[in-house]
């Protein structure tokens, strides 16, 4: 399993693949093999499909949970093991569709005011202001951030670089963090170790005591400010093509269910307003 493991981590690096997936592909792996208690490549096709019928009806996985482990027990059979194909019958559960219940304009800065700490709210407050994933902000260093109101997003989800446009008063905010902080690399790092960023569990449970605070009852984490933003500015009539450039949507049908979300979606082209202006709140 330890010559499968390497020639499985080879095979990934060569295809630049990002350490989260590293880390799901082989724990899938991992989680296949452990429970036949063989090596992968001594596994039948039968064996799998009976695999992925555990995972349903036993373990009760979600569709996303699913497709994760079929992408990545697919992945050693096919550019690994070498099969000729992956012709598995396998029953995924179909992903519900949800309407994720939306944070309005006052309860984000609600959220955000609840914050006291100032280096947490001004990390709330960039996520909301630039529409940020979790593992984009906590990995924002200092020279990221540009005085001609651009944000440089690196390696982002897909292993993608982007820019991102910052609003005038979220770039004044965030001169202020500077100047008080004077973080040196990571433009929050990790109160105990400064070389080190802010992990995104740290981030969630910033978001999560903030939320708690206010007696908001909607579900979810700190990604809700990133539907925020996408909502919000689509409401005020930024362009999709717009939106998609700064959330970094490779396809423009995931910036689509965001147009389904807001029923007042118009489509002129006026700039994209100052999210962080129009909330009223400091980062201290």
């Amino acid at each position: 399993m330890t010559s499968l493991r390497q020639q499985m981590i080879d095979a990934m690096q060569q295809r630049g693949f990002s350490p989260r997936t590293h880390q799901s592909y082989l724990a899938a792996v991992r989680a296949l093999a452990t429970y036949f208690h063989k090596p992968p490549d001594q596994l039948q096709q039968a064996q799998i499909q009976d695999y992925f019928v555990y995972l349903v009806k036993e373990r009760h996985l979600s569709a996303a949970s699913c497709r994760l482990y079929l992408n990545g027990i697919r992945f050693l059979y096919l550019q690994v093991l070498k099969w000729p194909e992956f012709d598995v019958p396998i029953q995924i559960p179909k992903r519900p569709q949800k309407i994720p219940e939306l944070l309005t304009r006052q309860e984000v800065k609600q959220i955000i005011e609840a914050c006291h700490n100032p280096k947490h709210r001004m990390l709330l407050l960039t996520c909301y202001g630039c529409g940020l994933r979790v593992s984009e902000l906590v990995s924002l260093k200092v020279r990221h951030v540009d005085e001609r109101q651009l944000l440089r997003v690196e390696q982002g989800k897909g292993a993608k670089d982007r820019t991102v446009m910052v609003s005038a008063a979220l770039l004044a905010q965030l001169r202020h963090y500077w100047q008080r902080y004077h973080p040196q690399d990571w433009l929050f790092p990790n109160s105990n170790t400064p070389r080190l960023p802010l992990t995104m569990s740290t981030a969630q449970k910033v978001f999560k005591k903030a939320k708690e605070a206010t007696g908001i009852q909607k579900i979810g984490g700190i990604h809700s400010l990133r539907h925020a933003y996408a909502t919000h500015q689509l409401q005020s009539g930024l362009p999709v093509y717009t939106l998609q450039q700064q959330l970094g949507h490779s396809d423009i049908h995931s910036t689509m269910h965001y147009v389904h979300w807001v029923a007042q979606h118009q489509s002129g082209v006026p700039p994209m307003i100052d999210l962080i202006e129009q909330l009223g709140v400091g980062y201290e």
